[in-house]
């Protein structure tokens, strides 16, 4: 499911009378305080949508699970946990979570910003569709920027504690200005989950009982959580013991759908397409699209990201943002060697200044002492 914002949105401009607005004295609270509700979008679990903040005069996206899973303690606590996963990583690249209660009839709700842009599966659609307009707009360098402040983000969000194991194309939203949002933390995985067996078990309020204790894994080990066509094998297989190496995995995807105008899997069907990620050795970005003009040092960095098992991909994703740092610098990436021939052209491009310097102090000295002698 998408979350805050599906669709290129125009948004109104400030007006005074929404700034300077007199605060009352018997001020609105909790889910008093919204108004004006209009359907976003909605997912399998929940809906999206927006609603106008009397107080702060704003627009926000206001997110409750759907009716018939209210009651559903294992759904309202992967809520509670999406709200507080999403609202516990402060980074500019995630949305921030503003509040989260219950409405009037006791009904869990969160609200968080009104993002506006485009998901970077419609614009990968739309390179695809050949629609020149997007084309033009997100080059190839440009699409690696959008991938490198996802990237930026997820690193953040491991540094904190959080694996993502949802990256994909749609959970990406690019912004008017260049903003770039990682979408969707309602599969995340958080550090010290334990295994179901030795799962910490926590006191929740029920209707029937009061209190009751539940098990607080919402993610079991053998069932596979995440997108199958961005799906890691471990993944795919349902390991118990997924790291942050599954999310790198899952960026390596998007980025050989960049290079490519491909998917890097496909099926009729989710097992098939399992079998692909287990089973099919990784194709190489260059083979899969031979008249793409791939950059060898990118597709160094995409096959690095995609190698089946964890211990052979990039350690991290910061070591990832380290490679494609590199290659959008125009310095040496780890995991490619460049010819001689092509670190000596990037060497004089970037030295190009000093050196021209350099050769004009030389010719003009040999000029001088010529004139001298002369005389």
């Amino acid at each position: 499911m998408s979350d805050p914002a599906e669709q290129p949105e125009t948004k109104s401009s400030i007006q005074i009378t929404d700034t300077d607005a007199p605060m009352p004295r018997q001020w609105l609270s909790g889910s008093l305080k919204y108004d004006d509700f209009t359907p976003l979008t909605e997912g399998g679990t929940a809906e999206l949508q927006t609603c106008f903040d009397k107080n702060l005069h704003r627009t926000v996206v206001y997110k409750t699970l759907h009716e018939h899973l209210q009651s559903s303690e294992l759904e309202t606590a992967r809520f509670l946990r999406e709200a507080r996963v999403t609202a516990m990583i402060p980074h500019p690249g995630t949305v921030p979570v503003y509040e989260l209660g219950r409405d009037r009839s006791g009904t869990l709700f969160f609200t968080m910003k009104k993002l506006e842009g485009q998901d970077l599966r419609s614009i990968l659609m739309a390179i695809s569709a050949k629609d020149r307009r997007v084309s033009e707009k997100y080059p190839l360098p440009i699409l690696v920027d959008v991938l490198l402040q996802a990237c930026q983000t997820v690193s953040y969000a491991h540094k904190v504690g959080v694996i993502h194991r949802d990256l994909k194309p749609a959970n990406i939203l690019v912004g008017e200005f260049g903003e770039v949002t990682v979408l969707d933390w309602g599969l995340a995985k958080v550090r010290g989950e334990q295994a179901a067996s030795d799962a910490v078990e926590a006191m929740v309020e029920t209707e029937a009982t009061g209190k009751k204790a539940v098990s607080m894994e919402l993610t079991q080990p053998g069932k596979r959580y995440g997108t199958p066509l961005y799906m890691s094998p471990e993944q795919a297989r349902g390991d118990d013991s997924l790291d942050e190496r599954t999310d790198v995995y899952n960026l390596g995807s998007i980025l050989f759908e960049m290079l490519t105008d491909k998917n890097l899997v496909w099926g009729n069907d989710v097992e098939e397409v399992l079998e692909q990620v287990l089973e099919r050795p990784t194709p190489i970005p260059s083979e899969v699209a031979p008249d793409a003009e791939i950059p060898p040092a990118l597709q160094a960095i995409c096959l690095k990201a995609l190698e089946k098992g964890p211990a052979d991909r990039y350690d991290s994703v910061n070591a990832l943002v380290q490679d494609l740092t590199a290659y959008r610098t125009g310095r040496p990436v780890s995991v490619y060697r460049a010819r001689a021939l092509v670190r000596l052209i990037r060497w004089r491009n970037r030295n190009a200044l000093p050196l021209t310097a350099l050769v004009a102090a030389i010719v003009g000295a040999a000029l001088c002492w010529l004139v001298l002698s002369v005389i």
